[in-house]
């Protein structure tokens, strides 16, 4: 059986990378490293996964900057996440840190003490008229990656007519 062409295999490679990719693409978006890191994973050659990415990048397929908008603004939206927790998840996707906060930049103290008001109303349930029941909103906005300082602020406002003096000698 005749050795097959070299130039017929780096195609064939090719071929089966951006077949791959766009079968990531296509379940959703993905950064540049994210993909390259399940290209990888496939066993495709370094080359092939270069090629493969310049080739979906050039389509408009893969944009790292439009995935970090879509992925600030659908984290804080839908599932009402905070900056540290949208932060830490960029930076899983291996988007560059000053793209990071080019996207956060607008999340400043008001912005995220109304998403974390918004989440309470969401997620609990009645008035926040004990120390137990803020403590559990307090906890909450933390795993959702508000810092401490837009949780207290938020519990404050939304426990209006409660005794402020004893939450604020628990946290």
């Amino acid at each position: 059986m005749p050795a097959p062409d070299a130039a017929a295999v780096e195609a064939d490679e090719l071929d089966g990378a951006l077949a791959c990719a766009y079968s990531h693409l296509g379940r959703r978006d993905h950064s540049a490293a994210e993909l390259r890191r399940r290209l990888e994973r496939a066993r495709i050659s370094a080359a092939a996964i270069d090629a493969a990415l310049a080739i979906v990048g050039e389509q408009g397929y893969l944009d790292d900057a439009r995935y970090a908008r879509l992925l600030v603004e659908d984290r804080r939206n839908i599932d009402g996440w905070g900056v540290e927790r949208i932060r830490a998840r960029l930076q899983t996707a291996g988007i560059d840190a000053e793209l990071i906060e080019q996207e956060l930049a607008g999340c400043d103290h008001a912005a995220e003490l109304a998403a974390a008001r918004t989440l309470i109303d969401r997620r609990v349930r009645g008035a926040l008229g004990d120390n137990r029941e803020r403590q559990r909103a307090f906890a909450m906005l933390i795993r959702a990656g508000y810092a401490s300082e837009v949780a207290y602020d938020a519990i404050r406002a939304a426990s209006r007519g409660c005794d402020d003096e004893d939450w604020s000698q628990t946290t």
